[in-house]
């Protein structure tokens, strides 16, 4: 009987935890269109989380799920919305100064930085964990070094980080935090793509940038619908899936499909180019993440 129920929950867990990863590698395919063409930044993460902050609403009612949360938990989910918006705007400004696919998998090192928070919390680490961090920035600085000894542009590098930490600091409050233990996952992620909206519609206005520019057109409402879909409903629907199924440490390894997916796309999509600089950093930091989340159990 445990055996069916075993090979169940692996036939529903992997493919969800692949697909996780496959669908938030995605968010270049449908954010680099949108800038080329000229729209802002603000623009498209008010209108990608807007879109998906409808679908989840609708869904929300559909299955009868309560709006209800305390004044306390709005404090929470408030801190989680500006995070997540931050990482958000953080990789899609990234995007202006170096590779999508570069980029992208730069927010893949948030494992090894959530490690490091944790040190701050009081919860210190164990020798693989700190064997990880030293090979993941190894990895990062071969990653972000030229053919020629060049250097790949560190606002760039230094931004993608920067959306690493807040997406860090979301999976931190979300696994420590008490006051939100009860939400459920659709809940959360409703009330924390609705702060986003809210924030990046106040930088519209205080920026007076036109909603509509670079994004008028059936081309760009499928990428913005796009972005809505996969990379944000699909991506944290399916973790949730996959955690459920897998537990966290396997639902986590198969976020290297993350960075996989970025690269790829990068390269083929976009002609971004492939240097064995970038090759060699990734499958370093890619090895360093897992070895991390495998021998840890985390």
């Amino acid at each position: 009987m445990g055996t069916a129920k075993l090979s169940r929950s692996a036939i529903i867990g992997y493919p969800a935890g692949i697909i996780t990863g496959v669908t938030y590698g995605l968010n270049p395919l449908f954010g680099m269109p949108l800038m080329q063409n000229g729209a802002a930044v603000e623009s498209i993460l008010f209108c990608r989380y807007g879109i998906a902050v409808l679908l989840l609403g609708m869904f929300l009612l559909l299955t009868k799920q309560s709006f209800r949360v305390s004044l306390r938990q709005a404090g929470v989910l408030l801190c989680l919305g500006g995070l997540y918006a931050c990482s958000s705007i953080c990789l899609f400004e990234a995007y202006n100064y170096i590779a999508s696919g570069l980029a992208t998998t730069l927010v893949f090192l948030f494992p090894v930085l959530v490690a490091i928070i944790m040190v701050f919390l009081k919860v210190v680490p164990s020798w693989p964990v700190w064997l990880s961090i030293v090979a993941t920035f190894v990895g990062v600085i071969i990653m972000t070094q030229g053919d020629s000894g060049e250097t790949i542009n560190p606002i760039g590098v230094v931004l993608s980080l920067g959306s690493a930490f807040a997406y860090a600091l979301f999976i931190v409050i979300i696994n420590r935090s008490a006051t939100i233990s009860n939400i459920s996952n659709s809940l959360l992620t409703f009330y924390a793509l609705l702060t986003g909206a809210a924030i990046f519609l106040g930088k519209i206005i205080y920026a007076d940038v036109s909603i509509t520019t670079g994004i008028e057109g059936i081309v760009a409402c499928g990428n913005l619908v796009g972005l809505a879909i996969l990379p944000t409903i699909v991506s944290t629907a399916s973790l949730a899936i996959a955690t459920r199924n897998i537990g966290a440490t396997k639902a986590s390894v198969l976020g290297v499909f993350e960075p996989i997916t970025a690269i790829v796309v990068g390269t083929l999509v976009f002609g971004e180019p492939l240097t064995p600089n970038i090759v060699i950093g990734i499958l370093i930091a890619i090895v360093a993440v897992t070895f991390m989340i495998v021998v840890t159990k985390r």
